[in-house]
């Protein structure tokens, strides 16, 4: 299966489970449901495997193509090249950050549409503009060019319009803006990929910002142990009873979360606790 897919198959101790491994979304996808039928059918040899793959392969072809199909008609785009539509299609099976790809082209596209409509510009070339501005996540072939300017590139080559062009290779200001429509598609980029669920965020960055909550706590005197909880919403500070006072603990919630305030950058907000506990232990003997 792993010669004939590309993927590589990680059986370990967790039951019930077979973890497959690729950096090709596409190529994952094929073996899962390859996998999936070999299994429910149970027949499983060399001759099976190669033909239960290239057919799965050829199911997702075609569900690609659909799908790219289906995309363009709901936005009501017309005359997109049959290339394109096809790498609509593959952003189905692409995530950045943890959002599906096709998902926020679509949210991208709308979005440019009803602010070009609302600025009085051509909304039928925007939303264009909006679906192919990250096409350049998708080629098949692996490139070291930047995903705006292989996507210009692309929608270059299937004779897309100059202004559509400039503004999917500019909307990370990789190259200077042309048109209108470049500033535009930036906008409601970011607008899409910043609205709060929609990316997860990488995991190092994460973990960094719950270890700076607790170092700030850490700062400050008679404090004893600091836990950043419910996904670094909530601050626990626990301080010593001896060095506290009751009026102090509520003032040190008040001096931590100031400083949380002027020196991190966060979404929503932090609660922060203090705890103070006065524990009188005798032993009867």
């Amino acid at each position: 299966i792993e010669a004939a897919t590309g993927v590589e198959i990680i059986v370990d101790d967790t039951p019930d489970a077979i973890i497959l491994s690729c950096f090709d979304s596409v190529r994952r996808e094929v073996a899962r449901l390859s996998l999936h039928k070999l299994v429910t059918d149970g027949r499983i040899h060399p001759a099976r495997i190669e033909e239960v793959v290239a057919k799965t392969r050829k199911q997702i072809d075609q569900e690609i193509a659909e799908v790219g199909k289906r995309t363009v008609i709901d936005l009501g785009i017309h005359g997109l090249h049959p290339e394109l539509i096809k790498m609509v299609g593959r952003m189905k099976y692409r995530s950045s950050y943890g959002q599906n790809l096709l998902q926020h082209s679509r949210e991208v596209a709308k979005l440019c549409g009803t602010m070009a409509a609302e600025l009085g510009l051509n909304s039928k070339l925007a939303k264009r503009a909006g679906l192919l501005h990250d096409i350049g996540k998708v080629p098949e072939e692996d490139d070291e060019t930047p995903h705006a300017i292989l996507g210009m590139k692309l929608a270059e080559k299937h004779g897309e319009k100059p202004e559509v062009c400039n503004a999917i290779g500019a909307h990370h200001d990789e190259i200077e803006m042309t048109s209108l429509l470049s500033p535009i598609i930036q906008v409601c980029d970011a607008i899409s990929g910043a609205r709060p669920g929609a990316r997860r965020q990488v995991l190092d960055s994460y973990i960094q910002r719950l270890k700076d909550l607790e170092d700030i706590a850490f700062g400050f005197k008679g404090v004893e142990k600091a836990y950043a909880i419910q996904a670094g919403r909530e601050l626990r500070v626990m301080v010593e009873s001896e060095q506290i006072n009751d009026d102090r603990a509520a003032q040190l919630s008040f001096e931590i979360s100031q400083k949380i305030q002027t020196d991190m950058t966060y979404p929503g907000q932090v609660k922060v606790t203090v705890i103070r506990e006065t524990r009188a232990v005798n032993i009867a003997k």
